[in-house]
């Protein structure tokens, strides 16, 4: 399945923080995310690690008293323990809260299953106890169930990926693109055969061929990781109609009267034009608005950033470290210039924002780019 907003959590990581001034919340929350930004790398990025679902929401408790600030923080996680060490110790590393010098400390990281596990083991005590003859099926129910299982399509693995699948994928000139395994299985139930599933926020090349050669439908969760999911799809797949389940709700658990009716109202995907692609001339130089090329020359060196309207009109000027909160509150940009590295954040903002053109200094880290964002480096305008 793809990625839910709900967090199994397995532990909650507690912080004690003195801060020598007075502060708000979003002071707080913005050095907890800005200062451990990139320590190591996206795998324990906070910001993606809460678009995965794998921490949940940052629960901020602060007082001020005297000119000084402090308070509790806890971040609930499913993450295994040592990424949760981690991030315990990244948070430990914050020393700034706006201008003011800080001190955070970890007061505990606490296992919240220790307790399940001893109400699941008491009432296992109980059933046992209770289970009786009475409560067990017959011998007609138990050939009956056999049976209807017998006629049920087995789930198949297609592609590469060994992608879970339904036995008609490969014949039928129209599928159904599911997130995973579970969603499979309960259309096969539901006598529906043509289906796969992606199995992850990455769409795997096995979907992406299949979505070239047939007619395909993505039947997707009511949740965030089904808006994730169709995203990515349409960056790089061939996506004719959109179903989605009722709000809230996962394909996995629909009845076939919800499965009917989500599959009646899917809607046809609208195919946005691209805007063209620059043109290169014969040695390599790339042609862009002169514009862009002497905003190139100016920023050189100076960790600054412009933003550009359509019209190539300068919006703002602002230094980089700036750039990625102020472009998720700015409108009408459509060029992005600046003297640092653009990086999966800032393509996935310009993505939400329509931003046509990135062009820095140099590019990493940049796994999914959509294909109507343009990214260059200086090297590039200057040929």
């Amino acid at each position: 399945m793809g990625p839910s907003q709900t967090v199994a959590v397995k532990y909650i990581i507690s912080f004690n923080f003195d801060i020598e001034g007075v502060v708000e919340k979003p002071d707080v929350i913005g050095a907890v995310f800005g200062q451990t930004e990139g320590l190591f790398g996206s795998e324990l990025d906070l910001r993606e690690l809460q678009k995965l679902g794998r921490i949940g929401r940052i629960e901020l408790k602060l007082q001020s008293k005297q000119d000084k600030t402090t308070g509790t923080l806890t971040i609930p996680t499913s993450l295994d323990r040592v990424s949760a060490a981690i991030i315990a110790a990244s948070l430990e590393s914050i020393d700034r809260v706006g201008p003011c010098s800080a001190n955070v400390t970890l007061e505990k990281i606490e296992d919240v299953r220790n307790a399940r596990r001893k109400a699941i083991v008491e009432r296992s005590k109980e059933i046992l106890r209770n289970w009786t003859l009475k409560v067990m099926p017959d011998t007609e129910e138990i050939f009956k169930e056999v049976s209807e299982t017998l006629r049920l399509a087995r789930v198949e693995t297609y592609g590469p990926e060994k992608l879970s699948a339904g036995p008609d994928v490969k014949t039928a000139k129209k599928i159904i693109i599911v997130e995973g395994r579970a969603d499979v299985t309960n259309l096969l139930k539901r006598g529906i055969q043509n289906v796969i599933a992606v199995e992850g926020t990455s769409i795997p090349q096995s979907v992406i061929k299949l979505s070239r050669e047939k007619e395909v439908t993505a039947f997707l969760d009511g949740d965030r990781g089904g808006d994730l999911i169709l995203k990515g799809l349409n960056q790089v797949a061939n996506i004719k109609y959109v179903a989605r389940a009722p709000s809230g709700k996962e394909v996995e658990d629909l009845s076939s009267e919800e499965i009917t009716v989500a599959l009646q109202k899917r809607v046809l995907v609208k195919k946005r034009k691209r805007p063209p692609a620059p043109k290169r001339q014969r040695k390599g130089k790339i042609l862009l608005p002169k514009q862009i090329v002497s905003s190139v020359k100016e920023l050189k060196g100076t960790l600054e950033a412009v933003l550009l309207n359509n019209k190539m009109k300068e919006i703002e000027r602002l230094p980089v470290s700036k750039l990625a909160e102020s472009l998720q509150g700015v409108e009408d940009v459509d060029t992005v210039v600046f003297d640092g590295v653009i990086t999966q954040r800032l393509v996935d903002i310009a993505s939400e924002k329509n931003i046509r053109y990135l062009v820095a200094s140099r590019v990493s880290n940049v796994i999914k780019k959509p294909l109507q964002i343009h990214t260059f480096t200086f090297a590039d305008v200057e040929g």
